[in-house]
């Protein structure tokens, strides 16, 4: 508990408005699966493609957004306007009735996070000591998860409460989105002095081909990692798919981001304390025992048992990698390196989930997480050989 209170009020306030928006985007994100496969008639391998897109689209603003925040020195300004357009575009959801207007909501959805997510990374750097990063990135991610929790719980409580109106619980995640946006204008207050370090014209190519190799080392792991992580979509299909009610299946994302959000703030001090590269490697053994339990066929019980696995992997992984980034690069390119974290994320994630999606529908649970295991596997390896070239910055 005392690591806490070593952090910034502003690293607070931005978990907060971290909590708020995930409650909002995963009260939608628990529902959309079963929505677009159930009452629309989605296929699988459009609900894969649909999700890796989402997440590139995100993920090529991130560097561009970044980049600008290590320009203009303003990384607050580009974060609000991110999350107003995020919460902006939830309304779109409510009057959706087909996969194109889905698709919109979702690019509007995504082109916000994509704008907010750099700035917001380099800000937590600039503001925060370096030996309590970790921490500060895992708590900020905890107190994300929070939400993600409490989203699918909202889900569940309107789609009971509604008799199953999909529609009424995409209008509640509306209000926590808004409130979100104001929270982040009036609680979070960039200093001046952390404008001065950065904000010193154009970022050229050059100076980015230069950063340092760990960067380039963490972020090949990140590429093949992301690919190896199946997404939630697939993980409540599956769950779904082995008996549970469709009513219940936001349970899957209750359970799995609950062992997330536990984790997550000591997964962030433990890479604030031990060598980086042994976190990952354990991270990635873990996200691989997760994908061969998913992957085993019978009840319920074992597809709760592989989403504690995921949701420990999770937790022990994302802030670490944030972590490792804000150590490596310097102060007047951060914004930059997160984009390039980010862009990685969002190039593997579509990657991931078209390979998932022709998985599924080629030999369903069994063949898409055996797949994946098998990529957790390889960036276990890939790691042990990077191993020197991540050691220092470990």
């Amino acid at each position: 508990m005392s690591g806490w209170r070593r952090l910034p009020r502003a690293v607070w306030a931005l978990g907060v408005v971290s909590l708020l928006m995930d409650l909002s985007s995963e009260t939608i994100h628990a529902l959309l699966p079963t929505f677009l496969s159930i009452e629309l008639g989605i296929s699988v391998v459009a609900i894969g493609v649909l999700d890796g897109a989402s997440e590139a689209i995100a993920s090529g603003l991130k560097i561009v957004s970044g980049a600008w925040s290590d320009r203009s020195g303003r990384r607050k300004r580009l974060a609000v306007i991110g999350y107003a357009m995020s919460a902006l575009s939830k309304p779109l959801f409510v009057f959706a009735n087909s996969l194109w207007p889905i698709a919109a909501a979702r690019a509007a959805d995504r082109v916000g996070k994509g704008i907010r997510g750099a700035p917001r990374d380099a800000l937590i750097a600039d503001i925060t000591a370096p030996e309590h990063r970790g921490a500060a990135y895992g708590l900020r991610q905890a107190l994300d998860t929070i939400g993600a929790v409490l989203g699918p719980l909202c889900a569940l409580a309107w789609m009971v409460g509604s008799q199953n109106s999909y529609r009424l619980a995409f209008a509640f995640a509306v209000v926590p989105a808004l409130i979100a946006v104001v929270v982040l204008a009036t609680a979070v207050r960039e200093p001046a002095e952390h404008r001065a370090k950065v904000g010193k014209g154009p970022v050229s190519w050059r100076r980015v081909r230069e950063l340092d190799r760990g960067i380039w080392a963490v972020l090949a792991l990140t590429a093949l990692l992301t690919i190896g992580r199946t997404s939630e979509t697939f993980l409540v299909l599956a769950t779904v798919a082995r008996g549970l009610s469709v009513p219940n299946s936001p349970l899957v994302l209750v359970a799995m981001n609950a062992i997330y959000a536990l984790a997550a703030f000591p997964s962030g001090r433990l890479a604030d304390t031990m060598p980086r590269v042994r976190l990952f490697l354990a991270s990635g053994l873990v996200l691989v025992a997760a994908q061969l339990v998913l992957a085993q066929g019978g009840s319920i019980a074992t597809s709760f048992a592989g989403l504690l696995l995921f949701g420990l992997h999770m937790a022990l992984g994302q802030g670490l990698l944030s972590a490792w980034i804000a150590a490596l690069a310097p102060a007047d390119l951060r914004g930059t390196a997160f984009g390039l974290l980010h862009l990685t994320t969002g190039v593997a994630a579509i990657v991931g989930g078209v390979v998932a999606g022709v998985c599924w529908e080629l030999g369903g649970p069994a063949l898409t997480f055996g797949v994946a295991a098998g990529v957790a596997i390889a960036t276990v390896l890939l790691a042990l050989v990077l191993r020197r070239v991540l050691t220092p910055a470990a």
